[in-house]
């Protein structure tokens, strides 16, 4: 083993550390009422009991190590008796060469070997008038119990309560002992949770060992309040499951630790640090890890060990009653199939049972069965499932209770996990006993597929949520680094909470790593989902950051990680690919480039200012996943480049191919670091591929490049020395190819109009072997050029990104509309053959000068022929209910670009349309049209109160200042219903995508008719919150393909003519991570925390376009490559 010898980091520090992650303060730095440590203190002693909790004792004794972490002495730990032996926890291990029964009916037993134990933590003499903490539980702590006796702790408030616990500061507690912290717990892990509770308040970090967060020193510690009370946690069973672990986890499992007999070294060792930060995190319960492994076989240590520690041991959705998966076909004959091989199963669940008997306490029985590895039941008909699972499930109960001796079988806790298909079992009509917890999923993607209904809230077994941050599957696998956006966890697990999901709360995590942010994030809304809501997520990170971190940095980093989290989350890594953002369309994917180059460097400037004890653990969690995203973007935008250079046959393909060359060694290099760090701790967890995916859902075997095109360069191009393309084509003049008519030599770039982007664009690119002056010329002179002259090829030439913008003062009153041209000219044509071939090309500049009249006075403009609206952005919003509490909540840094708004409170039943608010949009269409198509980008939910009951809005538009008639107003349900196991229409794009109505069909999208120009109201009505609208695109005929849609339109009321640029979605006012009013280009030789944006307007009005645009602009390329940078 080479691992757990490394070094705990610490810090010296006075700064003042964060409470408990949104725990009670009751520690200081400063002054209190009982010092722990510092002034006369010297050898401190942590007080249990003898006929204490083994997890107890061994907790306390983390805290006494802890003690010394802090302020470089540990603390000892007492039982309060002299040359007492460390605490021992017992158990008969089971005999893991034989996973069968031995014997025969009726009394088959499993086969145990020779009694082995844990040792607990070394105990020292007593030494009362040392003692600093007494820490016991009711009911279990001789010590605890005098004191309760003696009117010394009140303990009523938590007294026969889950998981609670009271620290208070006594006077006397013992004799010998003038005054000590007591910390009283309902029952072991409320005792825990309160000792971790001051490891935490003192400084030590939960992720200490698997984030290798540093520990602050301090010399003074003390107790700042008499007494603490900490009652339930919100969510019963909260913890995570460890899966789809190869090749990342196994591979750095087996590089530490001895195989056991059946594989890698998942082995107590192992575990001991698992459950150790469950507990510090608050939480109770695990699903051991499955594909590779068998948690109770593999080593006969690793179930009691969980009962040892005091945790909650489950199997996954897939492993019933107590044995993994891989049991069954290692140790077993015959199918995984109840209605063939019934007799031998009951007598492998039977086996289970008994096995697990010993840590009943401990244990949470998962019911029913599926198909083998993680399938569906095969061969047989819903109908028939259902009637074979209702069989089953009364078997399995009856098992459990004979083999547990109970006497009536609720008194163990029972869950069904409706995963997948077993949903549709239980729409099927599934009957599930009361008392059985029904765990309901998400579809992987986090969106829960299925929530409690009204007539489900009483059931004594309650409701639980199955959630991913990890999943291996259709569409594909996400398992590389975090994904995970903050806010759309909050806003699901919220919305569940609300309905009543509130006894399980378990989420798939993979390999643990690199998921320690989101890990945090959900476990402390499942210990107190009323403290962190779908409003705090922002001071939920800030406090997280100034744990880990420290103060000073902590809104830096909350602001880095919020940002991160929206660009990771708007479609998973794996699934990014060089034809999904727009390399053509709205500048998008420079804009995508540009916010994550600034984030880059933000995240890259603020580790290199960090104390090096420091920087390990923000590389790990902050800076490996930023340098690792930008550069998987880089690769495959690059890839997107080199198709599109290659298909215009310009030069600067072959340098997008060098650059991506460069990019792959650069992946590398981040792999190993992070494999790297702390002389290799963490050697082999990040080993998973993430680039080559080509189709298929499985993981490459691999890292590879996008396919590319080389270009021979080596002779001209038959359409000479000087090429032209233009935004919005694929197409380039001169020259003929399959994007525009043979030998034409006009291109037209998009429409202009005082309320759309302020430029479009050109490129001029060197296709040849000499190098060429080029010059252009529009037809008018306030059609103004960023460039109107350059050189391609040669040592000083370089491909050039020209901006057109319109001099809308100098326009003539009475122009309204006509297309005007650029002529784009070289002196190469005269000694070149190409003059013989193709005229000279033409820019086409289509400009419309127009204005909304005075009496609309806020709105939307089009322009382009579309109008875009952020969601969040509505004018009004209207509420005919009588319910005042009715609203809509703007969900804040969710979603792909700003946010998302919703109806509000989320545990609400569904609305008809006269109950429901309405939002209302003000647009001004100058175009009329028979088939206006409004698409809403909404967030990818389910029909989570059944189809019967499904996601509903209603939507219209009608001419401004009148109302609509029941006749205009579109009812639409967006998530279609499901037949047996499938998901509904177009989920696989949704989820890809993360909304419905991208590319999940026109599920979302309704024609209206717009007979005149004029002023309109957009309206409303979403009838459950589950509708959560991220984005409105009102399609004129204008709208191009792209992943983000359109940048926001022109806002009358907000924007100003000449100011809003809107070239990019990144413009957007209020977007994360935009930059305001400035280009999302970035200025050559530079950067700036903003992305090369200004957020605050022009000092000189009469500066033009261009000029602020100024020359030394670069366009993707400089982000692609640095060698075909545009000047």
């Amino acid at each position: 083993m080479r691992l757990l010898n490394s070094a705990v980091l610490v810090l010296s520090s006075a700064a003042s550390m964060v409470a408990a992650l949104g725990q009670e303060k009751i520690i200081s730095f400063d002054s209190g009422i009982l010092q722990l440590a510092g002034g006369s203190v010297e050898n401190g002693q942590i007080l249990v009991s003898s006929d204490e909790y083994w997890g107890v004792i061994r907790a306390a004794g983390d805290l006494a190590a802890d003690f010394g972490r802090v302020t470089g002495r540990n603390l000892t730990l007492s039982n309060g008796e002299s040359g007492s032996s460390p605490a021992s926890y017992e158990y008969d291990p089971v005999n893991n060469m034989n996973n069968t029964f031995a014997g025969s009916s009726p009394s088959p037993q499993y086969t145990t070997l020779a009694p082995e134990s844990f040792p607990g933590p070394q105990y020292s003499d007593p030494t009362p008038e040392s003692t600093l903490i007494i820490v016991g539980t009711i009911g279990s702590s001789s010590i605890i119990d005098a004191l309760i006796e003696d009117d010394k702790i009140d303990v009523t408030e938590i007294d026969g309560k889950w998981e609670s616990f009271v620290s208070t500061v006594v006077k006397h507690p013992i004799e010998g002992c003038s005054k000590a912290l007591v910390i009283a717990g309902s029952d072991p892990r409320g005792t825990i949770f309160g000792i971790y509770d001051i490891s935490e308040q003192i400084g030590v970090s939960p992720w200490y060992f698997w984030a290798d967060v540093p520990t602050k020193t301090q010399k003074n510690l003390y107790v700042c309040k008499k007494s603490k009370v900490q009652g339930e946690p919100t969510v019963k069973y909260r913890g995570f499951f460890l899966n789809d672990e190869q090749p990342a986890l196994t591979n750095w499992v087996a590089n530490n630790w001895e195989d056991t007999p059946y594989g890698a070294g998942y082995a107590p060792a192992f575990y001991s640090l698992v459950f150790e930060v469950l507990l510090r995190l608050r939480a109770n319960y695990l699903w051991p890890s499955l594909w590779g492994t068998m948690f109770e076989v593999d080593d006969s240590g690793n179930q009691p060990l969980a009962d040892a520690y005091e945790i909650v041991l489950g199997t996954s959705h897939t492993e019933p009653l107590m044995r993994a998966q891989n049991e069954f076909g290692n140790f077993y004959e015959g199918d995984w199939s109840y209605n063939t091989n019934n007799e031998t199963i009951d007598e492998y669940f039977r086996y289970g049972v008994q096995r697990a008997k010993p840590y009943a306490r401990n244990s949470l029985w998962t019911m029913a069965m599926r198909g083998t590895g993680d399938t569906a039941i095969a061969g047989l008909g819903i109908e028939q499932i259902v009637t074979m699972l209702e069989t089953l499930i009364d078997n399995q109960r009856d098992i459990i209770q004979e083999g547990l001796g109970l006497d009536d079988v609720s008194e163990a806790p029972q869950m069904w996990c409706l995963y997948k298909e077993v949903q549709a079992y239980a729409t099927e009509g599934l009957e599930v006993p009361e008392d059985v917890t029904l765990l309901w999923a998400d579809d992987n993607w986090g969106n829960i597929r299925r929530m409690p209904l009204k007539n489900e809230s009483d059931r004594s077994g309650g409701a639980g949520v199955y959630y991913h941050f990890d999943y291996v599957g259709d569409t594909r696998d996400y398992k590389w680094i975090n994904t995970i956006q903050l806010e759309k966890t909050a806003e699901q697990m919220q919305l569940a909470y609300s309905r009543g999901s509130d006894r399980i709360w378990i989420v798939n995590v993979g390999d643990l790593k690199p998921l320690e942010l989101p890990i945090s994030h959900f476990l402390d809304m499942a210990y107190d989902a009323e403290q962190f809501g779908i409003d705090d997520v922002q001071t939920w990170l800030t406090m997280w950051a100034t744990r880990e971190f420290g103060e000073g940095n902590a809104e830096e980093i909350a602001d880095i990680m919020t940002k991160f989290g929206m660009y990771a989350a708007r479609r998973k890594f794996e699934l990014v690919e060089p034809q999904v953002y727009s390399v053509l369309n709205y500048n998008e994917a420079e804009a995508i480039l540009v916010q994550w180059a600034s984030l880059r460097e933000q995240a890259q400037a603020l580790h290199d200012s960090l104390d090096g004890a420091y920087q390990p653990a923000f590389y790990q969690i902050i800076l490996h996943p930023i340098l690792g995203g930008e550069t998987l973007y880089k690769i495959q935008i690059g890839g997107a480049m080199n198709n599109l250079y290659g298909w215009q046959k310009r030069n600067a393909a072959n340098d997008v191919i060098d650059s991506l060359l460069g990019w792959m060694n650069d992946d590398n290099e981040w792999t190993e670091t992070y494999n790297g760090l702390l002389d290799g701790k963490w050697d082999h967890m990040m080993d998973q591929t993430h680039l080559g995916y080509d189709g298929y859902w499985q993981q490459p075997m691999r890292n590879s490049l996008p396919m590319v095109r080389y270009i021979q360069t080596s002779r001209v191009s038959l359409a000479g020395h000087v090429g032209m393309g233009v935004e919005g084509s694929n197409a380039t003049v001169q020259g003929d190819d399959k994007f525009h008519s043979n030998s034409g030599v006009e291109l037209t770039v998009p429409p202009m109009d005082p309320y759309g982007p302020l430029t479009r664009y050109f490129d001029v690119f060197w296709r040849g072997t000499n190098s060429c002056e080029w010059n252009a010329s529009p037809e008018v002179d306030w059609i103004v050029l960023s460039e109107s002259t350059g050189t391609v090829g040669g040592e000083n030439g370089t491909d050039t990104r020209v901006l057109i913008s319109i001099d809308w003062d100098s326009v003539p009153e009475d122009f309204e509309e006509h297309t005007l041209y650029i002529n784009v000219t070289t002196p190469c044509r005269a000694s070149g053959f190409d003059k013989y071939a193709y005229p000279e090309p033409k820019v086409l500049v289509p400009v419309t000068k127009r204005s909304v009249p005075s009496d609309f006075t806020e709105g939307f403009v089009e322009s382009d022929g579309h109008v875009s609206i952020e969601g969040p952005h509505y004018q009004k919003s209207t509420n005919s209910s009588s319910d005042e509490a009715l609203s809509y909540h703007t969900f804040k840094n969710y979603g792909r670009t700003l946010g998302g708004v919703g109806l509000f409170p989320m545990g609400i039943e569904k609305l008809s349309l006269e109950e429901a608010p309405a939002l209302d949009y003000e647009l001004y269409l100058f175009s009329n049209s028979s088939a206006a198509n409004v698409t809403l980008l909404i967030s990818p939910s389910h029909n989570y109160l059944a189809d019967a009951d499904p996601l509903e809005y209603g939507i219209a538009l009608f001419p401004a200042g009148q109302e609509p008639d029941a006749e205009d107003i579109t009812l639409v349900q967006p998530v279609s219903g499901v037949v047996g196991t499938a998901m509904p229409d177009g989920w696989a794009y949704a989820v890809a995508d993360s909304v419905w109505g991208l590319n999940s069909g026109n599920m979302t999208t309704s024609p209206f008719s717009v007979p005149q120009e004029g002023a309109y109201t957009l309206r409303i009505w979403c009838l459950l919150p589950g509708i959560v609208i991220q984005k409105i695109i009102v399609d004129m005929g204008g709208v191009r393909e792209s992943y983000l849609g359109p940048p926001e339109s022109f806002l009358v009321g907000r924007d100003e003519l000449g100011a809003y640029n809107q070239t990019s979605f990144i413009n957007t006012p209020d977007a994360l991570g935009g930059v305001g009013n400035g280009f999302a280009l970035r200025k050559t030789g530079g950067s700036s925390s903003n992305g090369g944006g200004d957020d605050d307007d022009d000092d000189d009005d009469d500066e033009s376009v261009a000029s602020r645009v100024g020359t030394g602009m670069v366009g993707v390329a400089a982000l692609v490559a640095a060698a075909m940078c545009l000047r």
